[in-house]
């Protein structure tokens, strides 16, 4: 299918307000609300766009961490779908270089990664060799970025309308896991349909959903398939920058448009990026860029992206729509 100029404006108006009410987007993009859910129902079934929701992957409450995976060649596709089924692996992104595949995994511990994930990895037959870095501070996330299709105007009102309320500091309900396994699957899930799935009384259901989503441990995004948006090629950077100018390179990173990812690590390299792309021709227009904004960033390695089978429990088909499939949060939740 092809993404339409409403299409995109819709796309836009929930990444940036996931779980804004019909009634409200509709206003601002000037659409009935059930013109809008009809659309949305459309593109989701056609695994165009989705709304994911999942741990928060800050360093600050989280463990956020990356891995390169080497693997035998002849089961490259064994070890991508044996890494799949893990549910603390978030992510997953192929690639053709030093290493062969390249993991987002969130725990809520460092212990739990070396007690719990660290072993998965290492009974999975043809897996060779794995390396891991922890994310020390992540200055730009995928939800952070846009499609640029709406006016300023929609964009302000939209920010206006999905501001968070104040902060929930209390305890979590013990229906926890139940309902962030739910909006992993569906991250506009209604109160009502938490309940239908849960088994909690409908009432019980909203009050501890809005208990969760106030206390601010939950990610939400809005996902497109990035080649039916526009931006087929995917390339990620590592490189080394001195720790004080980190702040400042990601804000000159952001301003150039296509960032879904920035972060300080650990590792043989302290920084990383990536972006999303129209074309080759954009990697090495970027590192001119990068070169001339931000001269002290020692650029180590490029990366083009392959292939994204699975992107934060969303199973993705080859062509990067999603095929339905989703891997929610495990037992570590």
């Amino acid at each position: 299918m092809e993404l339409d100029e409403e299409d995109l404006q819709l796309i836009n108006a929930l990444q940036i307000g996931p779980r804004l009410p019909w009634t409200q987007l509709g206003e601002v993009l000037d659409r009935h609300p059930t013109s809008l859910a009809a659309r949305w129902d459309r593109l989701t079934s056609a695994g165009a766009a989705w709304i994911n929701a999942h741990p928060l992957g800050d360093p600050q409450q989280m463990t956020l961490s990356f891995h390169d995976v080497q693997c035998d060649p002849a089961r490259r596709q064994e070890v991508s779908a044996a890494l799949a089924r893990l549910p603390d692996v978030f992510s997953i992104e192929e690639c053709h270089r030093n290493r062969d595949m390249m993991l987002t995994v969130i725990t809520p511990t460092t212990t739990w990664l070396a007690d719990s994930v660290y072993p998965q990895l290492d009974r999975i037959p043809g897996l060779i060799r794995y390396q891991s870095s922890f994310c020390t501070k992540l200055h730009f996330g995928a939800a952070d970025w846009q499609l640029g299709a709406l006016s300023s105007g929609q964009v302000r009102k939209l920010r206006e309308l999905s501001a968070p309320p104040e902060q929930y500091h209390g305890p979590l309900p013990a229906s926890y896991p139940d309902i962030i396994r739910q909006l992993a699957r569906n991250g506009r899930a209604t109160a009502a349909e938490i309940a239908e799935a849960t088994g909690l009384h409908q009432a019980t259901a909203r009050r501890q959903l809005q208990r969760i989503l106030n206390s601010r441990t939950m990610a939400f995004r809005c996902e497109v398939a990035q080649g039916l948006a526009g931006y087929p090629i995917v390339c990620e950077w590592t490189g080394r920058l001195p720790a004080g100018e980190h702040d400042d390179a990601a804000r000159v990173l952001a301003g150039l448009g296509g960032l879904r990812l920035c972060a300080s690590t650990t590792g043989d390299t302290n920084f990383m990026f990536m972006m999303w792309l129209r074309g080759p021709a954009d990697i090495m227009a970027a590192e001119r860029s990068i070169g001339e904004l931000i001269p002290r960033l020692d650029l180590v390695e490029s990366v083009v992206i392959a292939r994204i089978p699975k992107r934060v429990g969303w199973m993705l088909n080859p062509d990067g729509t999603a095929s339905g499939e989703v891997v929610v949060p495990g037992e570590a939740w």
